[in-house]
């Protein structure tokens, strides 16, 4: 079942310092969980100044609970970058998507 998960990073002056050093770990971890099917989309959440404030995903896992434990596992959590994150259940509208541009 498909989760939107939005997840801010914390205001103090350290949460921009929290989320470089937590980066490479984090896509070492989604990437594989992209390539599996479990992680449909995600990227960073940006101010009007393009600085990343958050993240978004949509996760397709079994239920709310493994979304709480597939993010307890997650260095952005460990690393206490994400502080205010908020799970929904979504659904995929059955349109005929374009591949996303990366650039």
């Amino acid at each position: 079942m498909p989760f939107m998960v939005l997840a801010y990073d914390g205001k103090d002056a350290e949460a921009p310092v929290r989320r470089q050093g937590a980066r490479p770990a984090h896509f070492a971890r989604v990437a594989p969980e992209a390539e599996s099917g479990r992680l449909l989309i995600g990227g960073p959440l940006t101010d009007a100044d393009g600085r990343m404030i958050g993240s978004m995903m949509v996760l397709d896992l079994p239920d709310e609970a493994a979304v709480h434990a597939w993010l307890a596992d997650d260095p952005y959590v460990r690393q206490e970058v994400w502080k205010d994150i908020s799970i929904l259940p979504f659904q995929v509208a059955p349109l005929k998507y374009r591949p996303l541009s990366t650039g």
